[in-house]
């Protein structure tokens, strides 16, 4: 499978930017690509002000993510913010290029900057497939807690979505590298760039490794489209030879 990750500044608080400027970066991206990925909040940066930017499901961003995927023949995936029943969500959206979509909530919300203020945490973790692939997205600060993104399922591509700045790069780096090699699974982490209006600075890093934590693709810093190949097939017979995932230990978390 062929994976695109974007690597972007963003607009502050304003989704109809930040649209038309992926819109050109996807409309950059050769045919052949199956699965896109966009950084965390790409519609608006990391904000707390969720008013202003939030929208609906049946929204624009929704709307013009199904229009995108349907004309370029792939899936794309990243997190905005979404409103539903009162309560704001950052939430991950996996659009296939039938239109459909599955999502995830940000489980894991980030008190240290009052995201669990403004945010309703979601409680249920999912895997998608598609393509032949199992693939399980999760959302930056959810990168720090190994229980919940447990290779569990058999999923084979782990993502995170992220709005991960430049004062914790390290930490990026090796959790990434620590949750691909624990789940036998392909990783894939997607930051952003850029400079955002708390004066939070993001250097990207967003990166690609397999399942025993090679880079794939190395981290990058500057702003771009970078493809990927996966290959399934090597990754479930290292898995068969290896045995690693049979003795992980067995455990409920409690949501």
């Amino acid at each position: 499978m062929k994976v695109t990750l974007i690597q972007s500044a963003l607009v502050w608080e304003n989704p109809v930017a930040n649209r038309e400027h992926f819109e050109q970066k996807i409309n950059a991206i050769p045919q052949d690509v199956d699965l896109i990925v966009l950084p965390e909040m790409f519609t608006s940066g990391f904000t707390m002000n969720a008013i202003p930017v939030a929208e609906t499901m049946q929204g624009e961003t929704i709307v013009w993510l199904q229009g995108l995927s349907k004309a370029r023949k792939c899936a794309i995936t990243g997190s905005s913010v979404i409103q539903e029943n009162g309560n704001f969500y950052n939430r991950l959206v996996f659009v296939f290029p039938s239109g459909e979509i599955q999502f995830y909530d940000k489980r894991h919300l980030f008190t240290l900057a009052g995201e669990d203020k403004v945010y309703t945490s979601g409680n249920q973790k999912i895997v998608i497939d598609y393509l032949g692939w199992r693939i399980c997205p999760l959302i930056c600060y959810d990168l720090r807690f190994p229980a919940f993104s447990r290779n569990f399922e058999d999923y084979d591509l782990l993502i995170y979505v992220a709005s991960w700045p430049k004062i914790r790069t390290n930490a990026w780096d090796a959790l990434l590298k620590a949750r691909a090699i624990e789940n036998m699974s392909y990783t894939i982490g997607v930051n952003r760039v850029g400079t955002d209006a708390n004066g939070y600075e993001y250097i990207g890093h967003s990166q690609a490794i397999d399942f025993l934590g090679n880079y794939v693709m190395e981290p990058v810093t500057a702003e771009g489209n970078f493809s990927v190949l996966v290959d399934k097939e090597i990754m479930l017979a290292t898995r068969h030879k290896l045995g690693f995932l049979n003795d992980r230990d067995d455990f409920e978390i409690n949501r």
